[in-house]
């Protein structure tokens, strides 16, 4: 009898090793593999043979491209516009939405909301509470002043929530969470089988009925979604909510029915999740006027352009090496930036400090902010605060160059929109003379 190989998988993240590890190299759980020995094929090397080597099986059905219809996927409006931007839309029907971020975020919170706007209008709601009871809902729903009336049941069995799928079709069903969801004869709960055959049973139950499917997912301690990788390849659309301060980003990853890296922005209150309409004036609500060393810089973060403050300070230091301290961007980066300015600005940075500071919480990895860091740094050294007026983007190269970077006309646009009148950009933006060097940017500034 052939020796059947055995896999041992992280329960948390799906890794997988032919040992058993007493810790996940991958997600850095201890004790967290499971054994799982797979079933043994029926098209095996002993099966093959006749025609093709595969036992005279004959291959499906061919379908040319030509012959396929063009249908757009039906989208219910969540009633959240700043969710209908991460979705691309809107909830698709019979689409999988897989949301994740850390306990206490406000998931739960927010698809509450989701399910109080869509019942209102007169959708059935199916709310499958795996995590809470229904009356430590009800009172969350109380304090939301949740008015609409919602299906909820406490039983996570994958058949059964499928079969209630079937049977009352509803407009939305959120199930919170997935980790809880079982599968009859597949292991422990929350196990890697249980969360990859709980997602794909759910999934094909959505697609089946037409229900916008909304999942919950644990995270693990470096934030990705728990579980095996695979459950993410088998939804449609995956969310991330994270905190930057005092406001709940959304972040869309993965989605077939839109453009994925969609941003949406929220505040948490007390009636719930609020979107906030305009992220640029909320990021630049608190920012000083007339400071030296304070740039307002056009940038984006994943598909949505924003304006936020850049800050740099520069002290006397009383080490022997002087420190560079970045929070929010690119370290690297902006030693680089620092380098063109003492090389192609006579910017003597040796003796001083420097702490460059992207204001409100968030971390851009955006090339386009170089020019910013480095008018921002120039203004803290010579003591000079940039105009109110003036919104500045572009990427800095060794030779002191301004480069052009990606959605320059949307960052133009966003500063526009914002009351900033004045741009230094990169050369080519329409309307815009441009500036070619950290050099000139320095000139136009200060005009």
């Amino acid at each position: 009898m052939p020796k059947v190989k055995t896999n041992y998988i992280c329960n948390s993240c799906g890794y997988q090793s032919a040992k058993p590890l007493g810790r996940c190299p991958n997600c850095q759980a201890w004790n967290s593999f499971e054994e799982e020995v797979p079933t043994a094929s029926t098209s095996g090397k002993s099966g093959r043979g006749g025609l093709g080597g595969y036992g005279g099986v004959k291959g499906g059905k061919l379908t040319p491209l030509s012959t396929v219809g063009r249908r757009e996927e039906p989208r219910t409006p969540s009633g959240i516009p700043e969710l209908d931007r991460v979705l691309g839309g809107g909830l698709v029907a019979g689409g999988v939405t897989l949301i994740g971020g850390e306990p206490g975020i406000g998931k739960s919170t927010l698809l509450l909301q989701v399910a109080d706007k869509v019942a209102s209008r007169g959708g059935t709601v199916l709310y499958v509470a795996g995590e809470e009871s229904l009356e430590q809902i009800r009172l969350r729903a109380d304090r939301l002043g949740v008015a609409a009336d919602l299906q909820m049941t406490r039983d996570t069995r994958a058949e059964h929530i499928a079969a209630l799928l079937e049977e009352h079709k509803p407009a939305l069903c959120i199930v919170d969470s997935i980790q809880t969801v079982t599968v009859e004869g597949e292991g422990a709960p929350g196990g890697v089988a249980q969360v990859r055959d709980g997602t794909a049973m759910l999934t094909r139950a959505a697609k089946e009925t037409g229900t916008a499917t909304v999942l919950v997912g644990h995270v693990t301690k470096d934030g990705t979604v728990a579980g095996p990788k695979v459950m993410e390849h088998i939804v449609d659309t995956t969310v991330f909510l994270e905190t930057v301060g005092a406001f709940r980003l959304l972040r869309s990853v993965k989605n077939r029915f839109g453009q994925a890296g969609e941003l949406g922005v929220f505040e948490m209150r007390g009636e719930g999740l609020i979107a906030v309409d305009n992220p640029s004036a909320a990021f630049l609500a608190e920012r000083p006027l007339d400071v030296p060393g304070s740039v307002v810089a056009a940038t984006v973060d994943g598909q949505r352009p924003m304006l936020l403050e850049v800050q740099a300070l520069a002290s006397k230091t009383p080490y022997p090496n002087a420190r560079r301290v970045v929070v929010g961007l690119d370290p690297r980066r902006v030693d680089v930036v620092l380098a063109v300015l003492e090389r192609r600005l006579d910017l003597t940075l040796g003796g001083l400090d420097v702490y460059v500071n992207l204001a409100g919480g968030l971390k851009v990895p955006d090339p386009g902010l170089d020019l910013a860091v480095a008018l921002a740094v120039y203004s803290a050294v010579v003591g000079r605060a940039l105009p109110q007026n003036v919104a500045v983007f572009g990427e800095v190269g060794l030779a002191g160059e301004v480069r052009s970077t990606q959605m320059a006309l949307r960052r133009a646009e966003e500063a526009g929109r914002a009351g900033y009148k004045r741009l230094v950009v990169p050369p080519g933006l329409d309307g815009q003379a441009g500036v070619r060097s950290v050099e000139e940017a320095v000139k136009a500034v200060w005009r």
